[in-house]
């Protein structure tokens, strides 16, 4: 299977910090690698799925967790206004599903809020935010989730 996702879930270990920001049993949070955006999460099931049909009943239960705490994490950690959470799973080598959490600025210009938000992701790969800034995120990130809440 050629699956991006599953391959980075398969070496979980080895990956570095923006690749594993937070996980569970059953969803890995990582940075998205292709935007200009600081803080585009993406949450991940740990095992291959393609839709949300699939999902089981205990990743279903996490799902919505998962998303709160990240939208919350990051509301903290980038002082966003609020988050987008959406779900494509279209583009070609993407299949596996993916939760795209993504900060929604303040000061965000009206051109790029909504579904335009996707204008701040890049191609190629590799020309979006550089590999040491996401993993200053993937600390703070980490460290706020690991945060007791008030």
């Amino acid at each position: 299977m050629d699956c991006y996702v599953c391959r980075n879930n398969d070496q979980f270990d080895q990956l570095p910090p923006r690749e594993r920001i937070a996980a569970d049993t059953h969803w890995r949070v990582a940075h998205t690698f292709n935007t200009t955006l600081p803080g585009w999460l993406v949450l991940v099931p740990r095992r291959h799925v393609t839709t949300i049909a699939e999902l089981n009943d205990d990743e279903a239960a996490a799902l919505g967790t998962w998303q709160v705490r990240l939208s919350r994490a990051l509301h903290d950690v980038t002082g966003c206004a609020k988050t987008y959470v959406m779900q494509f799973a279209e583009q070609e080598g993407f299949s596996h599903v993916h939760f795209h959490v993504v900060p929604r600025m303040p000061d965000i210009p009206d051109d790029r809020r909504g579904p335009a938000i996707f204008g701040y992701l890049v191609r190629p790969p590799g020309q979006g935010i550089d590999e040491p800034h996401r993993d200053d995120l993937a600390a703070a990130l980490q460290a706020r989730l690991n945060r007791p809440r008030p």
